[in-house]
Protein backbone atom coordinates (compact mmCIF):
# COMPACT_ATOMS: atom_id res chain seq x y z
CA UNK A 1 0.00 0.00 0.00
CA UNK A 2 1.10 3.54 -0.74
CA UNK A 3 1.10 6.27 1.89
CA UNK A 4 -1.56 8.45 0.25
CA UNK A 5 -5.20 8.15 1.26
CA UNK A 6 -7.70 6.76 -1.27
CA UNK A 7 -10.51 9.22 -0.48
CA UNK A 8 -11.85 11.79 1.98
CA UNK A 9 -15.57 11.07 1.71
CA UNK A 10 -16.07 7.32 1.66
CA UNK A 11 -18.92 6.12 -0.50
CA UNK A 12 -19.17 9.32 -2.56
CA UNK A 13 -18.08 9.80 -6.16
CA UNK A 14 -15.10 11.95 -5.30
CA UNK A 15 -12.82 13.83 -7.70
CA UNK A 16 -9.38 15.15 -6.89
CA UNK A 17 -8.35 18.42 -8.58
CA UNK A 18 -5.01 20.13 -9.11
CA UNK A 19 -3.39 22.66 -11.43
CA UNK A 20 -0.03 23.10 -13.13
CA UNK A 21 1.75 26.17 -14.44
CA UNK A 22 0.56 28.70 -11.91
CA UNK A 23 4.02 30.24 -11.43
CA UNK A 24 5.00 30.37 -15.10
CA UNK A 25 5.64 33.43 -17.23
CA UNK A 26 4.33 31.80 -20.40
CA UNK A 27 1.74 29.29 -21.47
CA UNK A 28 -1.68 28.40 -20.11
CA UNK A 29 -2.49 27.18 -16.64
CA UNK A 30 -3.72 23.59 -16.83
CA UNK A 31 -5.92 21.70 -14.39
CA UNK A 32 -7.05 18.11 -14.10
CA UNK A 33 -9.83 16.33 -12.25
CA UNK A 34 -9.68 12.60 -11.54
CA UNK A 35 -12.14 10.10 -10.12
CA UNK A 36 -10.39 6.90 -9.06
CA UNK A 37 -12.05 3.58 -8.23
CA UNK A 38 -12.73 3.32 -4.47
CA UNK A 39 -10.26 0.44 -4.06
CA UNK A 40 -7.52 1.99 -6.20
CA UNK A 41 -3.93 2.10 -4.97
CA UNK A 42 -0.50 2.47 -6.52
CA UNK A 43 2.79 2.40 -4.59
CA UNK A 44 4.50 5.11 -6.69
CA UNK A 45 1.64 7.56 -7.16
CA UNK A 46 2.69 10.86 -5.58
CA UNK A 47 2.82 14.63 -6.02
CA UNK A 48 4.06 15.27 -9.57
CA UNK A 49 6.73 17.68 -8.30
CA UNK A 50 8.45 14.79 -6.53
CA UNK A 51 8.61 12.57 -9.63
CA UNK A 52 10.99 12.40 -12.56
CA UNK A 53 9.52 13.22 -15.99
CA UNK A 54 9.77 9.56 -17.04
CA UNK A 55 7.91 8.39 -13.93
CA UNK A 56 5.21 11.03 -14.47
CA UNK A 57 4.50 9.78 -17.97
CA UNK A 58 4.45 6.15 -16.83
CA UNK A 59 1.94 7.07 -14.15
CA UNK A 60 -0.12 9.14 -16.58
CA UNK A 61 -0.71 6.03 -18.68
CA UNK A 62 -1.59 4.10 -15.52
CA UNK A 63 -4.07 6.78 -14.37
CA UNK A 64 -5.76 7.10 -17.76
CA UNK A 65 -6.16 3.34 -18.00
CA UNK A 66 -7.55 2.84 -14.50
CA UNK A 67 -9.41 6.02 -13.53
CA UNK A 68 -13.18 5.90 -13.34
CA UNK A 69 -13.13 9.31 -15.05
CA UNK A 70 -10.54 11.97 -15.81
CA UNK A 71 -10.39 15.32 -17.58
CA UNK A 72 -7.88 18.06 -18.34
CA UNK A 73 -8.62 21.71 -19.15
CA UNK A 74 -6.68 24.95 -19.55
CA UNK A 75 -7.01 28.72 -19.30
CA UNK A 76 -5.03 30.73 -21.85
CA UNK A 77 -2.61 33.59 -21.06
CA UNK A 78 -5.00 36.28 -22.31
CA UNK A 79 -7.68 34.95 -19.94
CA UNK A 80 -5.16 34.85 -17.09
CA UNK A 81 -4.35 38.51 -17.72
CA UNK A 82 -8.05 39.38 -17.54
CA UNK A 83 -8.88 37.60 -14.29
CA UNK A 84 -5.54 36.97 -12.45
CA UNK A 85 -3.83 33.62 -11.95
CA UNK A 86 -5.79 32.52 -8.87
CA UNK A 87 -9.14 32.91 -10.61
CA UNK A 88 -7.71 31.37 -13.78
CA UNK A 89 -6.51 28.32 -11.82
CA UNK A 90 -9.96 27.90 -10.30
CA UNK A 91 -11.61 28.32 -13.70
CA UNK A 92 -9.32 25.66 -15.18
CA UNK A 93 -10.41 23.25 -12.43
CA UNK A 94 -14.07 24.12 -13.05
CA UNK A 95 -13.60 23.36 -16.74
CA UNK A 96 -11.98 20.02 -15.93
CA UNK A 97 -14.71 19.02 -13.48
CA UNK A 98 -17.38 19.98 -16.02
CA UNK A 99 -15.97 17.38 -18.44
CA UNK A 100 -16.19 14.49 -15.98
CA UNK A 101 -18.67 11.69 -16.58
CA UNK A 102 -20.01 10.77 -14.11
CA UNK A 103 -20.17 14.12 -12.39
CA UNK A 104 -18.63 13.96 -8.91
CA UNK A 105 -20.57 14.24 -5.66
CA UNK A 106 -17.60 15.66 -3.77
CA UNK A 107 -14.40 17.52 -4.74
CA UNK A 108 -11.05 17.62 -2.99
CA UNK A 109 -8.88 20.50 -4.13
CA UNK A 110 -5.14 20.96 -3.80
CA UNK A 111 -4.43 24.29 -2.10
CA UNK A 112 -6.44 26.65 0.06
CA UNK A 113 -8.65 28.54 -2.39
CA UNK A 114 -11.58 27.45 -4.53
CA UNK A 115 -15.07 28.60 -5.47
CA UNK A 116 -18.06 26.30 -5.62
CA UNK A 117 -18.88 24.58 -8.91
CA UNK A 118 -22.52 23.63 -9.47
CA UNK A 119 -22.99 23.43 -5.70
CA UNK A 120 -20.84 20.30 -5.50
CA UNK A 121 -19.46 20.07 -1.93
CA UNK A 122 -15.70 20.57 -1.77
CA UNK A 123 -12.74 20.63 0.58
CA UNK A 124 -9.47 22.51 0.03
CA UNK A 125 -6.40 20.66 1.27
CA UNK A 126 -2.98 22.30 1.54
CA UNK A 127 -0.43 19.96 -0.03
CA UNK A 128 -3.32 17.71 -0.97
CA UNK A 129 -1.25 16.18 -3.77
CA UNK A 130 0.92 14.66 -1.04
CA UNK A 131 -2.08 13.32 0.91
CA UNK A 132 -4.72 11.95 -1.48
CA UNK A 133 -4.33 9.62 -4.45
CA UNK A 134 -6.86 11.39 -6.67
CA UNK A 135 -5.24 14.80 -6.17
CA UNK A 136 -1.80 13.32 -6.87
CA UNK A 137 -3.23 11.74 -10.03
CA UNK A 138 -4.68 15.10 -11.06
CA UNK A 139 -1.32 16.79 -10.46
CA UNK A 140 0.38 14.29 -12.78
CA UNK A 141 -2.18 14.72 -15.57
CA UNK A 142 -2.14 18.51 -15.35
CA UNK A 143 1.65 18.61 -15.33
CA UNK A 144 2.27 16.17 -18.19
CA UNK A 145 -0.41 17.56 -20.49
CA UNK A 146 0.90 21.06 -19.89
CA UNK A 147 4.47 19.90 -20.55
CA UNK A 148 3.30 18.44 -23.87
CA UNK A 149 1.65 21.74 -24.76
CA UNK A 150 4.79 23.72 -23.94
CA UNK A 151 6.91 21.32 -26.02
CA UNK A 152 4.64 22.09 -28.99
CA UNK A 153 5.07 25.84 -28.40
CA UNK A 154 8.82 25.29 -28.21
CA UNK A 155 8.79 23.96 -31.78
CA UNK A 156 7.33 27.29 -32.90
CA UNK A 157 9.55 29.52 -30.74
CA UNK A 158 12.63 27.52 -29.68
CA UNK A 159 14.61 30.56 -28.54
CA UNK A 160 12.70 30.69 -25.22
CA UNK A 161 13.62 27.14 -24.21
CA UNK A 162 10.08 26.16 -23.27
CA UNK A 163 10.68 22.47 -23.87
CA UNK A 164 13.06 22.45 -20.90
CA UNK A 165 11.82 25.32 -18.71
CA UNK A 166 8.07 24.86 -19.39
CA UNK A 167 7.56 28.62 -19.23
CA UNK A 168 9.12 29.11 -15.80
CA UNK A 169 11.48 32.09 -15.34
CA UNK A 170 14.80 30.28 -15.76
CA UNK A 171 17.89 32.25 -16.69
CA UNK A 172 17.59 31.25 -20.35
CA UNK A 173 13.95 32.29 -20.45
CA UNK A 174 14.73 35.66 -18.88
CA UNK A 175 17.58 36.26 -21.34
CA UNK A 176 15.31 35.40 -24.27
CA UNK A 177 12.71 37.86 -22.99
CA UNK A 178 15.34 40.60 -22.88
CA UNK A 179 16.55 39.76 -26.39
CA UNK A 180 13.32 38.88 -28.22
CA UNK A 181 10.57 40.39 -26.08
CA UNK A 182 7.23 38.93 -25.05
CA UNK A 183 5.03 36.73 -27.25
CA UNK A 184 1.31 36.07 -27.41
CA UNK A 185 2.02 33.10 -25.16
CA UNK A 186 3.39 35.25 -22.32
CA UNK A 187 1.27 36.46 -19.42
CA UNK A 188 1.51 40.22 -19.65
CA UNK A 189 0.16 40.83 -16.14
CA UNK A 190 2.91 38.90 -14.36
CA UNK A 191 5.72 40.50 -12.38
CA UNK A 192 9.02 38.69 -12.81
CA UNK A 193 10.21 39.34 -9.25
CA UNK A 194 7.12 37.68 -7.82
CA UNK A 195 7.44 34.67 -10.13
CA UNK A 196 11.10 34.18 -9.20
CA UNK A 197 10.03 33.67 -5.57
CA UNK A 198 7.75 30.78 -6.51
CA UNK A 199 9.22 27.25 -6.40
CA UNK A 200 9.77 25.69 -9.83
CA UNK A 201 9.43 22.16 -8.52
CA UNK A 202 10.95 19.37 -10.59
CA UNK A 203 10.47 20.85 -14.08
Amino acid sequence: MGTLKPFMNKGAIEAGCDEAGRGCLAGPVFAAAVILPPDYDHPFLDDSKKLSPAKRYDLRDEIIENAKAWAVAMVLPAEIDEMNILNASILAMHRAVEKLNPQPEHLIIDGNRFTSFRDIPFHCIVKGDQKYLSIAAASILAKTFRDDYMACLDEQLPEYGWKSNKGYPTQRHQQALEKFGVTVHHRKSFRLRRQLKMPFGNI
